[in-house]
């Protein structure tokens, strides 16, 4: 059976809310997040991103991308009523419902509670009712998995809606340029690209023990995805256990002021994510992977919460004070926070839409 899968993303999430609830901001370009020397932009409006202000990105480099930009304080506590209010909007639809942050859900409408045959029709109403409830635009995409619902969502933002066909979804993979896959991140597109792969359709004609030498175990998921084939079900029980990320550098890192400085994008990058999904945890991970491909990992739990970068950077540096790497040069560096506070418990949320 064909499944019909549903992604719900919300435009702007944080930008767009503070731009309802405060009509001088509207049409201006805003970042959410600290407007200091060592800030860093936790969302930007739409205004904001065509001077090229992404979030992640220190406020210094922001400001001078945009020297009007005007900076406002996140209000996390805001957020998350507003995204019950519209999670809320998917249960009348589907108890299929995955979330996966504060602004982004995947819905499985093959069955849904209205016996719609369309997931196009499906998405429509949604977006309509997410507005008239939130007053804030939704981009969704529609298709037979995960993997190309979300490309769909992104493909036709902000308040768009774009469905992929199953008889469709080949042909469109194989157009489809790699930077543009989920899931593939800048050092691997440029990796691809080196091996000459620079569209779907390219990497469709690698056998996958050619993608298992060249990329590991992630070499089957590159050899089904360019095949449109995604097999991950809905799972509205996934509960957040940690929130983390990490970089491989293209360079090995040798000097300590190397690595301080790269640890501490890092803990930017993790603040950000950890604000977006809400999951606020009390352990710590460092992940530290050699030039030799040997790793290490070292763990500390606090008694509170690390919610605020203050404490996120002195736990690290904790952590990292504690380690004497010698002369090895360090390939990739990551952070995690896990024991996630009980709020996180995400809600549950499903959709079913025919095409």
């Amino acid at each position: 059976m064909v499944r019909k899968i549903i992604h719900i993303d919300m435009d702007a999430f944080y930008a767009s809310i503070e731009q309802r609830d405060h009509p001088e901001l509207r049409g201006k370009p805003i970042a959410v997040g600290k407007g200091s020397e060592r800030g860093v932009v936790a969302a930007a409006s739409y205004e904001a991103r065509k001077y090229g202000v992404r979030s992640a990105m220190s406020s210094k480099i922001a400001r001078q991308k945009c020297p009007d930009l005007i900076f406002v304080k996140g209000r996390m506590d805001v957020y998350k009523a507003v995204s019950r209010e519209f999670m809320e909007i998917f249960f009348d639809y589907t108890d299929l419902v995955e979330p996966l942050s504060l602004d982004e859900a995947y819905l499985d409408v093959t069955d849904n509670k209205k016996n719609y045959r369309s997931a196009t029709l499906i998405a429509k109403e949604i977006k309509e009712r997410i507005f008239e409830k939130t007053e804030l635009t939704a981009s969704a995409g529609a298709s037979i998995n995960k993997f190309l619902a979300k490309i769909a969502s992104d493909y036709d933002k902000p308040d768009g809606l774009y469905v992929i066909r199953p008889e469709e979804a080949e042909k469109f993979v194989e157009k489809l340029p790699i930077e543009k896959f989920h899931g593939v991140g800048e050092v691997t597109t440029k990796k691809m690209h080196q091996l000459g792969i620079k569209t779907g359709a390219d990497l469709k004609e690698k056998s996958l023990a050619w993608l298992n030498k060249h990329f590991g175990k992630v070499g089957l998921h590159y050899y089904n995805i360019s095949r449109a084939i995604d097999e991950r079900e809905v799972n509205p029980e996934r509960i957040r256990k940690s929130v983390g990320t990490e970089r491989t550098f293209e360079k090995d890192l040798q000097t300590r002021f190397e690595i301080i400085t790269a640890l501490y994008h890092i803990e930017k990058e993790l603040m950000r994510r950890m604000e977006r999904s809400a999951s606020f945890g009390k352990t710590l991970t460092l992940k530290v992977k050699f030039s030799d491909f040997k790793q290490i990992t070292r763990s500390k739990t606090i008694p509170n919460t690390i919610d605020n970068f203050k404490l996120l950077h002195n736990t690290t540096r904790e952590i990292f004070n504690h380690l004497d790497f010698g002369e090895k040069k360090i390939r990739l560096l990551g952070l995690a926070v896990s024991q996630l506070e009980d709020e996180k418990k995400q809600q549950a949320v499903q959709l079913e839409l025919d095409f």
